[in-house]
């Protein structure tokens, strides 16, 4: 996918799970069928489809199809995008340290636990 957008959406086919490389519109004023390059955001009135399905697509009879970008390329993972999923991985995987620590008992307090013994007489 050239042209700097960046995918994150899938293919609006049904059963397709590959990531969109290009957006298509319907005109119908002039029906006609725009296939060109992914948009910015998602729109409404548009569907997203992988590269497959962009070059495959066959618009209804009587309708014209407008091809803006032919070369749809299915945009892998970019190393930012791998670099950025390990440094998330990383920090998930660090301890959690509190913020502050408990504040230590006073030395004229006498420490009392949770636990207490019961005789067995009662």
């Amino acid at each position: 996918m050239s042209g700097g957008v960046k995918s994150t959406r899938q293919c609006s086919r049904t059963t397709c799970d590959r990531p969109a490389a290009a957006t298509l519109t319907y005109v119908y004023g002039d029906s006609t069928v725009v296939v060109g390059q992914l948009s910015a955001q998602a729109e409404p009135h548009s569907y997203d489809l992988c590269a497959l399905h962009a070059e495959r697509f066959s618009a209804p009879r009587g309708w014209d199809v407008v091809h803006i970008h032919q070369e749809f390329v299915d945009a892998g993972p970019s190393p930012d995008d791998l670099d950025a999923l390990a440094r998330a991985v990383r920090e998930a995987g660090r301890p959690r340290v509190p913020a502050t620590p408990p504040p230590a008992p006073l030395a004229s307090e006498p420490r009392r636990g949770h636990l207490r013994v019961v005789s067995g007489d009662a």
